[in-house]
């Protein structure tokens, strides 16, 4: 590990608007706080209510959340100043409000006046604001480098094949990604967003929510693509929540079920925060794990605002003929880490989110893959190719089919099959540990040197 410094440098936090980008970037101001940096992570009251109380006090001296207050609007309105359940044609008016934001951006970097300045790629625009102050800044891209280096692949060399065969798309897939391009794209019309197209407007370095030990080869090619320095940050494993939360009940309850089945019998069933199943992949889902016999914990969530009785979208019967002692439904929350940790777990159904894969590899738990959108496509194929999991096939419309979830599920609690791919989850887990702890060694040394420097023209 690098020394620590006997003066604390400030770096000032600001990513997008949803709890998939946040969580990344409350995990490395965490990281950082052992290196005695002062980290202030922004974001909207919203937002920051469900992580206030569930900051450990061992980093309570070091990571300090800032609250951002948007411009409000009867589209708008203050709660909705994030994207969990916010609907998708919502998002829009979300990223301009966040754009209107910037003078009280440039008064809380002017109160605080931190020595770094890190945001979210997608708004390069903090760069500028920071600029304005003097104070260096760079952006962490909180995905996959897979993924990252695939659509800038798209956007670059339109016509040329992708160089690693084994993450080519199919044509409904690629609809997916394209989808997260064309966003991309999108705020890249903004005369602020020029980082990514021209580096030299910015420091030279981007940060990545990744490690080598998983994606050497995509960071890699990324670097050619943008020929500029990428530093990974290891994988950014959240911890589980302290103890004396409101959900602490409901989380003691679900760990005694799951200590009750025997072991890597259970597979934990979770589609992440912000994704919300449709009722038509609610019912093969059901069908699904009922056919594979197997015992599941399953999380189902709905829009904020929408009154659901779950009953109601689940097949006729279900909930009787598969009973409390096989199956587990949970509304809205559970103590993800902590499940994905229970030995009774012997994989996870998930949508592929970048932090969902990185977090079932730390706990070498085998990944049942089914993506819904954006970049889960590209994660659920470096998951196969990684040998820590597989993929749930979609018939010839990208529907869901039932049997295919089943089989897929008995394949990996199958004693064989699931006992290799736990050997190699725990594998790439055990070195990726270790890897990130060099990478952050380097991320440290990386941003000390730049705190030095100012990157920005005024």
């Amino acid at each position: 590990m690098v020394g620590k410094e006997k003066q604390s440098l400030k770096v000032f936090m600001l990513p997008w608007l949803a709890q998939g980008h946040i969580t990344p970037f409350l995990e490395l101001a965490k990281r950082l706080s052992r290196y005695n940096f002062q980290t202030y992570l922004c974001s909207t009251p919203a937002n920051l209510t469900s992580f206030k109380g569930k900051i450990p006090e061992k980093y309570s001296h070091h990571v300090h959340l800032v609250e951002l207050h948007l411009p409000s609007s009867p589209e708008l309105p203050p709660h909705c100043h994030t994207t969990n359940g916010l609907p998708i044609n919502r998002h829009p008016a979300l990223r301009k409000a966040l754009q209107s934001s910037k003078p009280r951006l440039s008064e809380l970097l002017e109160e605080l006046r931190p020595d770094f300045v890190l945001h979210d790629i997608i708004l390069t625009w903090v760069g500028t604001v920071a600029s304005r102050h003097g104070i260096p800044a760079a952006s962490f891209f909180t995905a996959g480098a897979a993924m990252f280096s695939y659509f800038l692949h798209v956007m670059t060399r339109p016509g040329v094949d992708y160089p690693f065969p084994e993450l080519r798309l199919s044509d409904f897939e690629f609809s997916m990604v394209r989808r997260t391009a064309d966003s991309y794209e999108e705020e890249e019309k903004d005369p602020d967003h020029a980082e990514i197209r021209d580096p030299s407007r910015g420091p030279g370095v981007i940060f990545l929510n990744t490690s080598r030990e998983v994606e050497g080869k995509y960071i890699d090619y990324l670097c050619e693509l943008m020929n500029m320095e990428l530093k990974p940050v290891g994988a950014m494993i959240q911890e589980p929540s302290p103890a004396g939360g409101g959900d602490d009940h409901e989380g003691m309850e679900i760990i005694r079920w799951l200590d009750r089945k025997e072991e890597s019998s259970t597979v934990f069933v979770s589609f992440g925060s912000e994704y919300f199943l449709n009722k038509k992949d609610i019912e093969e889902i059901a069908h699904g794990l009922e056919l594979s016999k197997a015992n599941f914990i399953w999380v189902i969530r709905f829009p904020k605002g929408e009154e659901v009785d779950v009953s109601e979208v689940l097949p006729k019967g279900f909930v009787e003929r598969v009973g409390d002692n096989k199956g587990k439904i949970v509304e809205k929350w559970a103590p993800q880490a902590k499940i994905l940790n229970n030995s009774s777990i012997g994989g996870f159904v998930s949508h592929c989110g970048w932090n969902s894969l990185m977090e079932s590899i730390d706990f070498g738990v085998p990944i049942i893959a089914m993506p819904m959108h954006l970049d889960q496509p590209m994660n659920a194929k470096l998951v196969v190719d990684l040998g820590v999991g597989v993929e749930v096939k979609r018939d010839e419309k990208g529907r869901l089919q039932r049997n295919e979830i089943s089989r897929m599920i008995r394949y990996v609690l199958g004693k064989e099959n699931g006992d290799c791919l736990r050997r190699k989850a725990r594998e790439h887990g055990d070195k990726m540990r270790v890897r990130s702890r060099e990478e952050m060694d380097g991320v440290v040394l990386k941003l000390q040197e730049l705190c030095g420097k100012s990157f920005y023209e005024n």
